[in-house]
């Protein structure tokens, strides 16, 4: 079974989350966005042994991280999809912009696409391509745990930016509508920010996407 811990990480407590298997203690760490003394301590904490790291998305607030924690723990880097590479190409000019140091660049062992599958332990993630907040934004979904990373796709009461380059408000609320609300509203999902939350719940209440909204 899938098990995970969020980790609030930077002055902007996004989260970044330790995912494994409980069978084979082989983790993944998803979106480390920085403070990879956070992430370390909490791999030891739960005594599992790190395989890769997965990325949802190329904003620096969710892979400040990456560089350093690949080239340290000797991960494979999996995701975005590759049309967020200008993002990640262009993280010195989003860490001036954020007040953050400008970190190591990077590229991705493996761009993942629509219907991609990642193995962990025994475990196997399904990817989804929810463009809109970036263009390449991909989540996680386990069905089996019914748990979705969905990143800055989709947030308790929200949804992500769009204001961003290549951002497209109406593209995130059909990938919302058309890639999320068909896994299932028992679905909990983990954000890049703030708390957890439901698609059921979201397709309720969310003022941005609720069914009430779409006839």
């Amino acid at each position: 079974m899938l098990k995970y811990q969020i980790i609030p990480v930077t002055p902007y407590q996004q989260n970044c989350t330790l995912i494994w298997c409980d069978e084979t203690r082989r983790a993944a760490v998803v979106d480390p966005g920085g403070d990879l003394h956070l992430i370390d301590q909490a791999v030891q904490n739960q005594g599992v042994t790190l395989e890769k790291i997965l990325l949802t998305h190329g904003h620096l607030d969710h892979v400040g991280g990456t560089a350093e924690l690949a080239q340290t723990a000797g991960l494979p880097i999996e995701g975005p999809q590759i049309e967020d590479k200008f993002w990640i190409d262009m993280l010195p000019q989003q860490a001036q912009m954020m007040g953050f140091p400008a970190p190591a660049p990077f590229c991705p062992q493996r761009w993942l696409n629509q219907g991609d599958t990642v193995a962990l332990g025994n475990l196997t993630l399904e990817v989804r391509h929810c463009p809109g907040h970036t263009p390449g934004h991909i989540i996680f979904f386990h069905p089996e745990s019914r748990l979705a990373l969905v990143g800055d796709v989709l947030f308790q009461g929200s949804i992500g930016r769009t204001d961003f380059p290549r951002g497209d408000h109406t593209t995130l609320v059909n990938a919302i509508r058309q890639q999320l609300w068909p896994l299932g509203d028992d679905v909990a999902f983990i954000p890049g920010h703030g708390p957890m939350s439901t698609f059921g719940r979201e397709r309720q209440s969310n003022p941005f996407v609720a069914d009430k909204h779409y006839g």
